[in-house]
């Protein structure tokens, strides 16, 4: 779709190991991608998020920092498979899918790009990085440990960046500015880091109860899959 993807593809063919290597390849897309790529909005916001948790997890401003950094590494990992798959011309999840075939279209807000995104993320990708983690700690994922206190103490971090972008990225992809109402305002006023995050531990739970059961364990997410779709297609209508 853009004439760099391939530098795209090798940018996010090793997964990362370390927060570190994970901040490399986003700065490495967002170094390559234009302005008027969809995804470059995505990643600047996801780069901005992991930069916060590093700052945090090295400030030792969590209980268990191990475990963050452990989840944050397996966060990305995912978002960076689902680009490799897309851009290899391989199966994608369908609701990072929606976003990677829209990056050219310049009717589409940027904001719409980065909520669609944290949508994809969140939703459909954040259940599977907890259980990843807690597996690597032989920890069970539950509400009010120390790993879920942690988890949600980023929640105001995070509300913040997001906060900060839908003001930052409220324009058309190329930079021209929005109607002075537009559907899109609702979008952004409904979204809600903290909601999606909660539902993405809940269904990491239920995730962790159905890994002896894997035919049930791959419904639960192509349900997520689906639902996830659903909604980030509605985020990125185009604006009239």
């Amino acid at each position: 779709m853009f004439p760099y993807d391939a530098n795209l593809l090798a940018a996010v063919q090793t997964p990362p190991t370390s927060i570190a290597a994970a901040l490399d390849s986003l700065r490495t897309i967002d170094a390559t991608c234009v302005d008027s790529d969809g995804l470059k909005w995505f990643n600047w916001l996801y780069l901005a998020v992991t930069n916060a948790v590093a700052a945090r997890v090295a400030a030792g401003g969590f209980s268990d920092p191990a475990w963050l950094a452990t989840l944050d590494v397996q966060f990305a990992r995912l978002y960076f498979s689902a680009l490799r798959s897309s851009l290899d011309s391989q199966p994608t999840p369908g609701c990072w899918q929606a976003l990677f075939e829209r990056r050219n279209q310049a009717a589409i807000a940027r904001i719409q790009f980065a909520l669609a995104g944290i949508n994809a993320h969140i939703n459909n990708d954040l259940p599977q990085a907890i259980v990843a983690a807690c597996q690597a700690a032989a920890i069970v994922p539950q509400r009010g440990s120390v790993q879920y206190n942690d988890y949600t103490a980023l929640n105001t971090t995070l509300d913040s960046l997001i906060a900060s972008a839908k003001q930052t990225l409220r324009v058309r992809l190329l930079g021209d500015a929005l109607p002075p109402v537009a559907h899109v305002d609702a979008v952004i006023a409904a979204w809600s880091v903290a909601a999606a995050r909660e539902s993405a531990w809940r269904n990491a739970e239920l995730l962790w109860h159905l890994q002896e059961t894997p035919p049930l364990a791959a419904g639960l997410m192509d349900t997520l899959d689906g639902l996830t779709t659903v909604a980030g297609k509605a985020l990125l209508v185009p604006v009239p």
